[in-house]
């Protein structure tokens, strides 16, 4: 007997647990828990952030370029007679091997090394802002298509509840039609639009399908697995003016701090371009060793080692380095140009995020009235209806009406939540 309830024991934990990790899988994604899942699997983010690590690689290559350089040099030659390799005319050999080593040290480059370890750095940075700039685009992609998810399945619900009306309605109209009240024009009107409620109602799921499928896209999962979203589609006030949104945007855009650098960089450029004008100087230290054996310990054997500072300047290259020069100054302007550029840019993405953000907020005011008139028109004509002082078409363009005023509203929401993140993304909030 006790095995029996031991194994019975196991089996309900089994078939009890299944349940509830079968429920916690099907636990509706947050908005949070949406963006947190994108941000992880995004093939674009992890590539801006491989991004950064090619920068840092060029970071660390432009460090050497401060550093001693090590070389050294092998080799053999056979003569067709004998040469001299020692200091003495009677060490002559036809077969010489020599070794040669020489460590360099840069002491003066005009400028160019240290130009071009500043760029170095500026890459490392404006990787960075772009790793920012595409976090913002994926948050703002997901946050979008959730509250498309959202209003697809209020519109269904709309649609859902539609055709409950109009199936409500037709059932009227055939006992009213029964009983000889009204005639059969009433419930060939009803059938009607009972059929195209019902077209109505699978273009919305066909909407909230796509919709769905597209988050999973977004999120790298499989483009038909089922999941339900938090409903948070609600109306919450924007606190700012327009003022202060496009004050916030050009502080905190990553884009304008990209091109900010992006005209550090030019100016390195022409740090870089007039490094031409100026000598370069170098400490070199060199030894050399040679002899008639492989192993350069032979009978015939000479060696030497030399320490040297050379200093090399181009005299004329018939304007090069002033045309380089002249080109990097214009990247300057350009870069300076685009930089202004893009503000302005910003600003009328501020102004137009922040006009339609209102014109939705105005929207959700006026259907929201417009559901509480729609609702009490179709009350009446039902009403009225019942004592035949209404037609049917009435009583079908109310709920018709009704509908619209739905659709309208949980349109205005979505797209007020929506504006907001866009506006919220272009003041460099996401």
């Amino acid at each position: 007997m006790r095995v029996k309830w031991v194994v019975g024991s196991i089996l309900l934990m089994i078939l009890y647990g299944g349940s509830v990790l079968a429920q916690t899988s099907q636990e509706p994604l947050t908005l949070e828990e949406s963006i947190k899942i994108a941000l992880e699997r995004n093939l674009r983010l992890h590539s801006a952030k491989e991004g950064i690590v090619v920068s840092e690689f060029k970071r660390k290559e432009a460090v050497t370029s401060f550093l001693p350089t090590w070389t050294g040099q092998y080799g053999y030659t056979q003569y067709n007679s004998p040469v001299t390799v020692g200091s003495a005319v009677s060490d002559r050999s036809r077969d010489v091997f020599n070794l040669s080593t020489t460590v360099g040290e840069p002491l003066f480059t005009g400028g160019l090394n240290l130009a071009n370890y500043h760029l170095g750095k500026l890459g490392v940075d404006i990787s960075k802002t772009t790793v920012e700039t595409v976090k913002g685009d994926i948050v703002l992609q997901v946050r979008k298509i959730y509250f498309s998810i959202l209003r697809a399945l209020k519109l269904r619900d709309v649609a859902e509840q539609t055709v409950k009306q109009f199936e409500a309605q037709l059932e009227v109209a055939k006992a009213f039609f029964e009983v000889g009240i009204v005639a059969k024009n009433d419930v060939l009107q009803a059938e009607v639009r009972l059929a195209n409620a019902r077209q109505g109602l699978v273009r919305a799921e066909n909407d909230l399908a796509v919709a769905k499928s597209s988050f999973n896209t977004l999120l790298r999962r499989d483009i038909n697995m089922s999941f339900n979203v938090v409903d948070i589609l609600e109306y919450k006030a924007f606190p700012l003016l327009f003022e202060e949104s496009l004050e916030e945007a050009l502080r905190q855009r990553s884009e304008i701090k990209a091109a900010k650098i992006t005209i550090d960089q030019a100016k390195e450029g022409v740090k870089i371009a007039r490094s031409g004008f100026f000598p370069t100087i170098t400490l070199a230290g060199n030894y050399s060793r040679s002899s008639d054996a492989v192993g350069l310990q032979g009978d015939i054997t000479s060696e030497r080692w030399t320490l040297q500072t050379l200093a090399t300047i181009t005299l004329w290259n018939w304007g090069n380095t002033a045309y380089k020069v002249g080109e990097s100054k214009v990247k300057v302007t350009q870069a300076i140009d685009s930089k202004d550029e893009l503000v302005d840019n910003i600003a009328l993405e501020v102004k137009q995020n922040y006009l339609n953000m209102l014109t939705a907020e105005k929207n959700i005011n006026v259907a929201a009235k417009s559901i509480e008139q729609a609702e009490e028109n179709l009350r009446m004509s039902e009403e009225r209806y019942k004592y035949q002082v209404a037609t049917a078409t009435d009583v079908l363009d109310a709920v018709t009406l009704l509908a619209q005023a739905r659709t309208n509203y949980f349109s205005a929401l979505a797209d007020f939540n929506i504006a907001k993140a866009q506006l919220e993304r272009a003041m460099g909030r996401i």
